[in-house]
């Protein structure tokens, strides 16, 4: 799999919210009533991310959890990481 140029990037960046590119790899932060409902998000981000397997960079401290999306294999971003953006969106 190839990884996307900066304005495809970009362009793909458009059909999904409040995502960002850094450091070669795609980014959202989320924030939570508590750790509770945290933790509970990351168990779904998991279920779905095992279904694709396609396994994202989780970071969690108290009611705070940090995505980062990247396609390893391809040294970079990749569809794979937009479709598992998405599904997250969607949790």
């Amino acid at each position: 799999m190839k990884s996307l140029t900066k304005e495809s990037i970009d362009k793909e960046l458009l059909n999904i919210t409040d995502w960002q590119f850094n450091d070669n790899a795609i980014e959202k932060k989320f924030v939570f009533k508590n750790f509770t409902q945290a933790l509970g998000f990351i168990v779904q981000v998991g279920v779905v991310s095992e279904k694709v397997n396609h396994h994202p960079e989780l970071f969690n401290v108290y009611n705070k959890v940090n995505i980062r999306l990247t396609t390893h294999d391809a040294n970079g971003v990749t569809m794979k990481d937009f479709d598992l953006a998405k599904a997250i969106n969607d949790l």
